[in-house]
């Protein structure tokens, strides 16, 4: 028998002979981090503009997450979901609360994936089989999110996928009426997120979450809002979906919730919170007490006040990006915020933000994301636009060279 060894050179050197080549091998190996920044194992210190994909919504080491952690860990680990815990109790109350529906039910999974998954499987237990979804909309990648996902380079390669979703422009109300009315009766739910993050970070048009709302309350059909990017914050309330002032029937969320640790939720209102029962769906981590513990601590945090906050961050750092040289235009709201640039340098922006010191993310090649930590401070916004302007003109010096 082959004596099994453990290789101790870093990390990022190691990867790609023994992880799957699923992500290709990343550009930096990141150690440790405080707040709004992360270092290397050398040293080298980035302003996460980042946050793990609008995860770290509490930032890196936050007390608070620390502190129910470990003491949730040093008591109980996890239990499955055929025994009664406390954290999952109070997380989902202070959901249905900020819901404002106390006749709402919650489902915990471990991802925003299995939570548009779940709330798959909710539309089809209302009977009915069509359920419309939008184009250039994300979902997930496991099989049933990618067949709500409406980008065709994503679903390609895993076709067939499951039947009965039909994609709607996004923000087009008389396209969607038109697609409802071709069969009302067996459409069981419309999809949608309230910006879309992997396109670019594009808000839905003004209104059109309640055009949604009014023509789902016409049809029958259950609304499903995937807050999985936008919720707990991110957009500077609780609920992106808040913005217009309407409750879906579901909503999904999951990403900040967890301030780092995986955990999904499914809220249901309504018949919706009544359709699963014993035997129709389950999972044996969802709920686990050690995330819904570091839950609990993010709903803790985010009351009105940091809301408020995250609304006056997200409005200076908007400002300040737009006032950078090769800027169009900056989209979204709170600290999730698309900047259109004028060239389609997203990418080595990306590469260059590195060689500056700040991470970003290009969801296409002409806009750059942001989704800080959402405890950003104001010093961390002024250094980390700084670093992106310098990014920005060395990414457009090396377009000018090539072109």
């Amino acid at each position: 028998m082959t004596e099994q060894t453990h290789s101790t050179q870093p990390a990022l050197a190691a990867w790609g002979d023994t992880l799957m080549n699923t992500y290709g091998t990343p550009p930096v190996e990141l150690a440790h981090g405080e707040g709004a920044r992360v270092f290397s194992p050398q040293g080298a210190e980035f302003i996460d503009m980042l946050a793990g994909i609008a995860v770290n919504s509490l930032g890196h080491a936050h007390p608070a997450v620390i502190d129910a952690v470990t003491e949730q860990i040093g008591k109980l680990g996890h239990v499955s979901n055929l025994f009664a815990s406390e954290p999952v109790v109070q997380a989902a109350q202070k959901l249905k609360a900020r819901c404002g529906d106390d006749a709402a039910r919650l489902f915990f999974c471990n991802s925003g994936g299995e939570a548009n998954e779940a709330a798959f499987k909710l539309a089809r237990l209302t009977g009915r089989s069509r359920v419309l979804a939008a184009v250039n909309g994300f979902h997930g990648r496991t099989m049933g999110s990618l067949a709500l996902t409406g980008q065709p380079e994503k679903r390609a390669p895993f076709e067939p996928l499951l039947s009965g979703v039909e994609f709607y422009p996004y923000g087009d109300i008389d396209y969607l009426r038109k697609l409802v009315a071709v069969n009302p009766g067996d459409t069981a739910a419309i999809i949608l997120e309230p910006i879309q993050g992997e396109t670019g970070v594009i808000p839905a048009p003004e209104h059109f979450l309640t055009q949604v709302r009014q023509l789902c309350d016409e049809s029958g059909a259950l609304m499903l809002i995937d807050e999985v990017q936008t919720g707990v914050g991110r957009t500077g309330d609780f609920f992106a979906f808040q913005h217009e002032g309407i409750v879906p029937d579901v909503v999904t969320m999951a990403k900040g919730l967890g301030a780092g640790l995986p955990i999904g939720a499914v809220l249901a209102r309504g018949k919706a919170a009544e359709l699963f029962t014993p035997g129709s769906h389950g999972t044996t981590f969802g709920g686990n007490p050690v995330a819904c513990a570091a839950a609990n601590a993010v709903l803790d945090t985010v009351d009105d006040a940091f809301l408020a906050e995250v609304r006056r961050k997200g409005e200076k750092l908007a400002a300040s990006v737009a006032a950078l040289d090769g800027v169009q235009e900056v989209r979204g709201r709170g600290l999730m915020l698309g900047v259109v640039l004028d060239r389609p340098v997203a990418k080595d922006v990306v590469a260059k933000g590195l060689e500056r010191g700040v991470i970003v993310n290009a969801p296409s090649t002409s806009v750059v994301r942001l989704t800080p930590p959402l405890i950003i401070t104001d010093n961390d916004i002024d250094a980390a636009v700084e670093r992106i302007a310098l990014a920005l003109a060395d990414a457009t010096e090396n377009e000018r060279n090539d072109s």
